[in-house]
């Protein structure tokens, strides 16, 4: 038999456990890349108010958000920030982290997105290609809805607010006055692969002063 075949049959046991070893200290080099460098990404990078922060319930509120967009393909619509009110959902039970940017975060917002009404928004009109970065600082003024607290006392707060960051398509609709109007159709992130942001707001009780 050839010397040299001889070699190699002697050192490949040796090769194989050295690959393998490689492989076991690197663990993830050769997985996909994680979904928000994958997906457009969407980030809070600063708000007023912030996540958690106590609302009055008989006063408007002065939002403010700086947000930015990663793209990861072309997209063109409008970044919207935006207050959401929800009969159904509360930020007892949809637990947003405007710090985490995974799949079920995005699917939280397409959640509250399909089962809320606004209660305040401002938009910004963009397109991007992918790696492409935009910063974008919206401001409007929101207000709680009545509903959340037209029980009160007799029974306990109704619903949960929220305030989303996200991108959408949109059709200008004239209102009566020559004024108009913004119509968004939000690109939800099973359809679009998108990831929204947004972070969930207390309602005090009427009559309650914020800290």
């Amino acid at each position: 038999m050839n010397v040299q075949l001889l070699r190699w049959r002697s050192w490949r046991p040796a090769v194989v456990a050295l690959a393998a070893a490689v492989v076991a200290v690197l663990p993830g080099c050769l997985d996909e890349p994680e979904i928000d460098e994958r997906w457009t990404l969407v980030e809070m990078l600063a708000s007023s108010p912030v996540s958690q922060a106590q609302i009055a319930s008989d006063a408007s509120v002065a939002v403010s958000v700086r947000g930015r967009i990663t793209y990861r393909a072309i997209h063109t619509g409008f970044l919207v920030a935006e207050l959401r009110y929800s009969r159904d959902l509360t930020p007892d039970g949809v637990v947003l982290d405007p710090e985490m940017h995974d799949l079920d975060q995005a699917r939280l917002v397409d959640l509250i997105l399909e089962n809320s009404v606004t209660a305040g928004r401002a938009t910004k009109a963009v397109t991007g290609f992918d790696h492409l970065m935009q910063d974008i600082t919206l401001s409007f003024d929101g207000w709680v809805p009545a509903e959340m607290t037209a029980a009160w006392p007799d029974s306990g707060m109704t619903g949960g607010l929220f305030l989303l960051l996200y991108m959408a398509d949109g059709d200008e609709v004239e209102l009566g006055g020559g004024r108009d109007s913004l119509v968004v159709d939000p690109f939800l992130s099973r359809d679009y692969e998108i990831l929204g942001t947004g972070l969930e707001l207390r309602v005090l009780p009427p009559g309650t002063s914020t800290p």
